[in-house]
């Protein structure tokens, strides 16, 4: 009678595993990364490559919204709200968790591009118009954390990690020139650009800490350590632990701009420096298990914590931008893709940005 059960219970596990992922026909440029092409067999949509039956059943991509120039920056608050700009259109928006509306939540962002909260409710905004850090109170009211390195101005901070442990934020500075970018601005430049303020040739593209308290920056990645700061820094996102920072980069070629990920000491700087994947992209978050959710011209694509491909949803020609976990059970994926879109997926697992998991909150070109 055991040995007829555990049979059983066998062959029910492998029909289960076989339900979730079954082989499909054909190929795609994602193949190389994970070796068969698969898709999840209960999920809504056969092109969503879920081979370890992260999403949902029967989830589809769901559009939120429409009608945006270019979505960006997806956070969440404690309560599952999600809060996402329209940079081209200088504002913040805000989905509810309770009613699933979208509403104007701030007009006049400093151009905000990633944006996290803070433990206190505060939205941390990225400002590249005259290359700042905002604190935006819930009320709207906003205060510069910081708007130079050294004396000079920055690039034009993109994307924003904080420490759940310490409040301390990482910043990524990549030189994206903008239109909107005053004309007496020492930023402004053709594509592609060729000069920084923060380097004497090249991008000058680097990570940045300000420590908790602190009005002043500090340079955490360097030629050092071996960074090459020619180049677009952009996605960030750290371990709910507050020991691991991964860093991406976005570059045209996204199967060869690399994702990094670093070992965070207690003072808050970097060392081990360590290329993660070959994939870079935009902007990132992390679900409990500690896989990565990278956003670029592929949609959304999640790695484990060893580098394996292991998802995959793709949001059309335009690709995405970035994603957040959140919602009211903490288990949908927002993803700012396509650019005119704020969309989401329904998965089984949640994301650990809401802080009152005891996680970071986090916020990509």
């Amino acid at each position: 009678m055991e040995k007829r059960l555990l049979l059983f219970l066998g062959v029910l596990c492998i029909c289960s595993w076989y339900s979730c992922s079954k082989i499909k026909a054909g190929d795609s440029e994602l193949a190389a990364e994970g070796g068969e092409i698969s898709s999840d067999a209960r999920a809504g949509d056969p092109a969503i490559y879920d081979p370890r039956c992260l999403v949902a059943p029967h989830a589809r991509l769901k559009v939120l919204g429409t009608g945006f120039s270019f979505t960006e920056g997806p956070a969440v608050d404690k309560q599952g709200n999600i809060f996402f700009t329209d940079q081209p259109n200088d504002k913040i928006y805000k989905w509810s968790a309770t009613t699933g509306a979208i509403t104007t939540f701030l007009t006049g962002t400093g151009r905000s591009n990633g944006m996290a909260f803070d433990k206190q409710g505060n939205l941390i905004a990225c400002a590249d118009m005259h290359g700042e850090l905002w604190k935006i109170a819930p009320d709207g009211s906003h205060t510069v954390l910081v708007d130079n390195y050294k004396g000079k101005l920055l690039n034009g901070p993109n994307d924003v990690w904080i420490n759940p442990k310490n409040g301390g934020m990482y910043i990524t500075d990549p030189i994206f020139p903008r239109d909107y970018w005053d004309a007496d601005d020492p930023r402004r430049q053709e594509w592609p650009p060729t000069h920084s303020e923060q380097a004497p040739t090249g991008k000058g593209g680097y990570v940045y800490y300000l420590a908790p308290g602190s009005r002043k920056l500090v340079r955490v990645t360097t030629e050092a350590m071996g960074w090459d700061a020619d180049g677009w820094p952009n996605g960030v996102v750290g371990t709910p632990d507050g020991k691991k920072l991964y860093v991406n980069k976005w570059a045209p070629d996204i199967n060869t701009a690399g994702t990094w990920v670093f070992d965070i000491k207690p003072n808050g700087m970097l060392a081990n420096m360590r290329k993660f994947v070959d994939m870079g992209g935009d902007g990132m978050s992390m679900d409990e298990r500690g896989n990565i959710y990278i956003s670029n011209s592929y949609g959304v694509t999640a790695f484990d914590k060893y580098g394996k491909r292991i998802f995959n949803v793709p949001t059309g020609s335009s690709g995405a931008t970035n994603n957040v976990f959140g919602g009211k059970d903490n288990k949908t994926l927002f993803i700012t893709g396509p650019v005119d879109q704020l969309t989401s997926l329904k998965m089984r697992i949640e994301g650990v940005e809401k802080w009152q998991r005891g996680s970071g909150a986090h916020g990509h070109h």
